[in-house]
């Protein structure tokens, strides 16, 4: 059987790995940050007769523009925005590749500030843009001057801020966020994929969007949706800005059916994220539990946490996944990763963690 190595790929990609996260049937999987909380009933009906009404025409190409899409989500989102403000794609992912192959690319450079979300610097590889990834702060926070200071450093064609951050879950003030965008030359992207889980109150960087025609904001479907197989995510933006993505989108690129599920979400969205205010608070109380046993938490915004303080992270990785509980290692020493589930679920990790306490005197020894 030929190899990779055998092959005549990018000598770019040459070495490089594909995204990956343990994928195994567990009663308790709380390692990719989805929701774990169902779709309501009478929602996933509705979407049910939406989809099955677009397969009636599956004969004929979608709607290319997403039009009505686009519309449901400028009226989603708020702020003011307008269909022309907002472009869609088969999940966040493939919008932030279309943001960095219309503007990024061989010659130009993407920064991010490490840890973030590994997907950044993949995205950049296969679209030929250079990966620069600046120093974050003590607690993994990033402070204006510290953003601002490797903008001018690096003068990137791309910068990317994932608000709050994946993997450490930290927020990201509006204060830094406005200085990058008017500090930086090039595009601003600000991800909030996981903005919903923020405490109440919190500004979105919507709110920064007039004036600033090279700041975009980014969000998904799949976290506090809890859509994530349908594979839904968006962004807001100056029009110009957005018209620049055509260039690279496949054509048709969102699909009859894709288009339809999603528009059945948004018409129940109040339905669909009552069950964030829950989620929150077992956030809160993963990490009150966390730092009672010994661990360190790290202040998150997002639907899971970060907690250091674990002595050997892949050996309680398996211990607990023994246990039939699954989260994330994310390759930073002496930590892992959490999703806040459900009440349940989180009772069943917190029983288990419990046992590889720092500061339990008969833990286990992994």
């Amino acid at each position: 059987m030929t190899s990779l190595d055998e092959l005549p790929i990018r000598d770019d990609l040459r070495g490089k790995s594909p995204y990956g996260a343990p994928q195994q049937t567990v009663p308790v999987a709380l390692n990719v940050n989805e929701n774990t909380h169902p779709i309501p009933e009478d929602v996933a009906h509705d979407i049910i007769a939406r989809v099955a009404a677009a397969i009636l025409h599956l004969n004929r190409y979608p709607d290319r523009e997403f039009t009505e899409l686009r519309r449901s989500l400028a009226e989603y989102l708020g702020h003011g925005l307008e269909a022309a403000q907002i472009w869609a794609a088969n999940g966040s992912n493939e919008v932030l590749q279309h943001i960095l192959q219309a503007y990024g690319g061989p010659g130009r450079v993407a920064l991010g500030f490490s840890p973030t979300y590994s997907m950044y610097g993949l995205l950049a590889s296969g679209t030929g843009t250079g990966w620069i990834m600046a120093a974050r702060d003590d607690e993994f926070e990033v402070s204006t001057e510290t953003a601002v200071r490797a903008v001018q450093e690096h003068d990137p064609d791309v910068v990317l801020l994932c608000a709050p951050n994946n993997p450490t879950g930290t927020p990201l003030a509006l204060d830094t966020i406005r200085a990058v965008a008017d500090a930086a030359r090039g595009v601003v992207v600000v991800d909030e994929a996981y903005f919903e889980f923020a405490e109440p109150g919190t500004p979105s960087a919507l709110t920064l969007l007039e004036g600033r025609p090279r700041l975009l904001v980014s969000r998904t479907m799949s976290k506090a949706f809890a859509f994530a197989g349908a594979r839904v995510g968006y962004l807001a933006g100056d029009p110009a800005a957005i018209d620049a993505l055509r260039l690279v989108r496949l054509p048709y690129h969102l699909s009859a059916l894709t288009q339809a599920a999603a528009l059945g979400a948004l018409a129940h969205s109040s339905e669909m994220l009552a069950m964030v205010d829950e989620i929150r608070g077992q956030r809160e109380r993963i990490s009150a539990e966390l730092s009672r046993l010994g661990f360190h938490p790290y202040r998150s915004g997002s639907n899971f946490v970060l907690f250091g303080g674990v002595d050997e992270p892949h050996a309680v990785f398996e211990a607990l996944l023994e246990r039939g509980i699954l989260i994330r290692e994310i390759g930073i020493p002496g930590h892992l990763r959490v999703t806040a589930g459900t009440e349940a679920e989180t009772s069943a990790f917190l029983e288990a963690i419990a046992l590889f306490a720092p500061e339990r005197p008969n833990r286990i020894a992994v």
